[in-house]
């Protein structure tokens, strides 16, 4: 059997686990959680949406962003809407506070990496592993 410490799985939860802690103190004072500063950061990036186009972003599925969307709606940071096309479809924009949060949380980013001591080359070769991993397409084992 495989020591914890080698399984590739177990260093990513906890290197994840890490810097979303890393993001918490920073996040509290504009008042979101890491999924809604997530979320709220594909829309401040691309503009308003459906909820599947969210999805694809941040690879989640709907049945995952639709009560943390609900929870955004009412702290007034987002509307949803149907489709006048189709009513099965939701399109998500940002309200005015949203858009205004933007200006607050620009910072965030930069503080992160700068706790985690990283230097600006150690981030982008760590980025480009990382978009390597998350565009393979698992190979089915069944």
């Amino acid at each position: 059997m495989i020591p914890l410490s080698e399984h590739l799985c177990f260093k990513t939860y906890a290197v994840s686990r890490y810097i979303t802690g890393l993001y918490k103190p920073y996040l509290d004072e504009i008042s979101l959680t890491y999924p809604q500063y997530l979320v709220m950061t594909v829309l401040w990036e691309y503009g308003g949406m459906n909820i599947g186009k969210i999805g694809e972003h941040l690879h989640l599925d709907n049945g995952t962003l639709t009560p943390l969307l609900k929870r955004m709606e009412k702290n007034g940071l987002i509307i949803r809407i149907r489709s006048s096309e189709d009513e099965r479809v939701v399109l998500i924009h940002l309200t005015e506070n949203g858009t205004k949060l933007k200006e607050k949380a620009k910072f965030i980013p930069e503080a992160v990496q700068n706790c985690m001591r990283m230097s600006d080359d150690v981030k982008t070769q760590l980025m480009a592993s990382l978009d390597g991993i998350l565009s393979i397409q698992p190979i089915s084992e069944i």
